[in-house]
């Protein structure tokens, strides 16, 4: 099955063979690509079991440093994989998906681009004398086939959606996601925003998110209320100073009347 996939990122982690979901003792490649090689980066994958681990951590090999090879893979090996550099850069996230089911959906591993055919593949553990294969998207069928596969022309963000399949009258396999990224107008792919990294917009003049910001905001607020209290203090200590004065004027003024 022939997939393309768009990866802009510094690094990106490819799967082969080139989909989400495996059957319990299949193998697995996963792979580091930098167009650069400007650094090294390291397989970690997030399991609900192990958590989050570097291979080799008691699983897969490493053929090269930037690879991680896993055989015979099982159902705790489910989870999320990507590639990360010593100072803890990432690449894009894959979720991979290990089945007992009797039936797995061949989609790409990586969000394909607006506008490409997306073929995807229906495959069964044991061949089947039924022969025919259906397809669903969200929970509803949008066709069948009898070879096992189904072509998705030019797809759009409609397309997205969790995708399965089922041999005719057999069990479903589970879903997977089908992601598709948009392009500019040079033809690049464009990466989505995650919740993770958020759009970033330009905070208004008046706002002090980052606390030294807030610091300046608070000095620029609490400056001329500042100022106008020494200057308040400093006028009621010259008036008390004067009027001190002024009353041991009048004292002697009236000693010497009583001298006269």
């Amino acid at each position: 099955m022939q997939l393309s996939s768009l990866c802009l990122l510094m690094s990106c982690l490819r799967v082969s063979p080139d989909r989400s979901q495996f059957f319990k003792y299949d193998s697995v490649s996963l792979s580091c690509e930098d167009e650069l090689n400007s650094t090294v980066w390291r397989v970690k994958r997030n399991t609900s079991k192990g958590g989050v681990t570097t291979c080799t951590f008691g699983w897969g090999s490493t053929p090269t440093s930037s690879t991680c090879f896993i055989g015979n893979i099982y159902p705790s090996d489910s989870g999320v994989y990507w590639c990360e550099s010593g100072s803890g850069e990432r690449s894009n996230k894959v979720n991979i998906t290990i089945t007992d089911h009797a039936v797995i959906l061949e989609s790409p591993a990586l969000p394909v681009p607006h506008g490409d055919a997306v073929t995807l593949g229906c495959k069964a553990k044991q061949s089947s004398s039924n022969g025919g294969f259906d397809f669903y998207k969200d929970g509803r069928s949008i066709g069948s086939s009898s070879t096992g596969q189904m072509t998705l022309q030019r797809v759009s963000a409609s397309d997205e959606g969790l995708y399965s399949c089922s041999v005719s009258g057999g069990e479903e396999s589970v879903g997977s996601w089908l992601a598709v990224k948009a392009r500019n107008q040079s033809g690049l792919q464009i990466e989505n925003q995650t919740e993770a990294s958020p759009p970033l917009s330009s905070p208004p003049v008046a706002s002090c998110s980052v606390s030294v910001f807030r610091l300046v905001c608070h000095l620029a607020v609490g400056a001329p209320y500042l100022l106008s209290t020494i200057v308040l203090g400093l006028i009621y200590r010259d008036r008390r100073v004067a009027q001190t004065a002024a009353e041991r004027r009048g004292s002697k003024d009236v000693i010497m009347e009583i001298v006269q």
